[in-house]
Parts: C-alpha cells; structure tokens; sequence
C-alpha cells in the first residue's frame, strides 16, 4: 500500500514537473470527441497548451494522435481542426489516426519522427499520464522527450491516478 500511494504521489510530481525544451514536434495525445463532433474539455486543455507552446516557439510541428472513439470521430481529425481554428498551420500538422493507445502513439511518432528527420518530441497529456507516456517513448527508443502538461482537473484525474499505477506496471513489464 505505501509503494502504491508513493508511486501515485510520484506520478502526480512527474507529470506536474513541465520539462519545457526547445524540440522537433510536440505529440498531442488524443482523447474523448464529444457526440457533436467537438474535442471535449480535457482534449482542448491539451490542444490549448500545444497551441501556447507553439507560439511561445517551443516547436513547430505538431503529431496529433488519437484513433476512432466510441462516439465515432477520428481523434487526431477533430484535433487537427482545432490547432487549424487555433492559429496552427496546416503544413505543421501531422495525423497520427492509429494511436489508439499510448503504446500505438509511441510506435507510431518514432516512425513518423524518423520519416522526418525529428530527433526531440515533447509530449502532451494530463498530468496522470506522463510518466506512462514517457515509459512508451523511452521503449521505443525516443530518448530526447520533454513533456507539457494540459491544465484541466476533474474527479475522474483520481480514478486515473489510480488506474495509471497498473497501467505503468504494465508497460514497464
């Protein structure tokens, strides 16, 4: 039970701790779309803080990576749009419609990065999933990763705290 409730506190400092670097391509990672079709509160609060970052020159491409939700929309299209109607160029946007999990989005930036000539990334995500995030990159091989996280909180972050101490077990293993 202490390992557990460390590791949580952990995982909270890790993601809470931005490691802000100049890099190649930020990676947004994708998230629920809501039945109209629009990113929901938690996806635009990782948009918002791509969109920020790259006005404050931290990057200038960007991989949106998400898969087919529940709900019927392609993530990293919706997400796409978005950084569109948010000032983002088109020609600095790459989709990523086959990170249906964070391990997929890792594989498929490392293969996108190498397509590119892209040697740094920088990941952002809610706070709870970083390390995560991290982990999958480092497996992949990605060894220059920064991270960003998205300023958004609900009661369900707790619920994913708790989740992301298997989940990180899982990947580590």
């Amino acid at each position: 039970m202490l390992w557990f409730l460390v590791h949580i506190v952990l995982i909270t400092f890790d993601g809470m701790a931005d490691e802000l670097a100049n890099v190649d391509v930020a990676v947004v990672l994708g998230n629920k779309v809501e039945l109209n079709g629009e990113p929901s509160a938690r996806l635009k609060s990782r948009l918002d803080k791509a969109v920020q970052l790259s006005k404050d020159g931290y990057f200038q491409h960007i991989i949106v990576s998400g898969g087919v939700g529940v709900e019927g929309f392609d993530e990293a299209k919706v997400m796409k749009k978005y950084l569109i109607e948010h000032g983002i160029s088109e020609e600095n946007i790459i989709v990523d419609s086959n990170g249906i999990n964070t391990r997929m989005t890792a594989k498929n930036t490392k293969e996108i990065m190498k397509q590119m000539g892209f040697e740094s990334a920088m990941i952002i995500t809610q706070v709870y999933h970083i390390s995560r995030t991290k982990l999958a990159f480092s497996k992949e091989g990605i060894s220059s990763v920064s991270s960003a996280h998205a300023e958004f909180f609900d009661l369900r972050d707790i619920y994913s705290l708790v989740r992301e101490f298997f989940a990180y077990y899982r990947y580590l293993w």
